[in-house]
Order: structure tokens, then sequence, then C-alpha cells
């Protein structure tokens, strides 16, 4: 039988490896480009925005 502290301490070292996990993932996700990201920056942009004829 697992006594209820070391219960807790389980449940505290799943949640600190899950939330390391995701977060080297979201890391991951960020300094990757994206295929269905727009390959413009954000000069180009302010330009387009500026390009938008009489409005």
């Amino acid at each position: 039988m697992i006594s209820n502290s070391e219960m807790i301490r389980i449940r505290r070292q799943m949640q600190r490896r899950i939330r390391d996990v995701v977060a080297e993932r979201r890391h991951i996700r960020d300094l990757t480009p994206s295929p269905t990201a727009p390959a413009t920056s954000g000069a180009d942009q302010e330009v387009r925005v500026a390009d938008n004829g009489p409005g």
C-alpha cells in the first residue's frame, strides 16, 4: 500500500515531468517554422498594408 505522502510525491513528480515535456515541445515548435505559416517578414506586411490603395 502506498502512503498518502508518497502518492503526493509521485503525483508532483509526474506533473513536473509533464510540464517539462510540454515546455520542451513548445520551445521546439517555436523554433521550427510552420509549413502553413506565411514566409513574410514584418516589413513585407507593413508594405502590403500601405499598398491597399485608397480607403
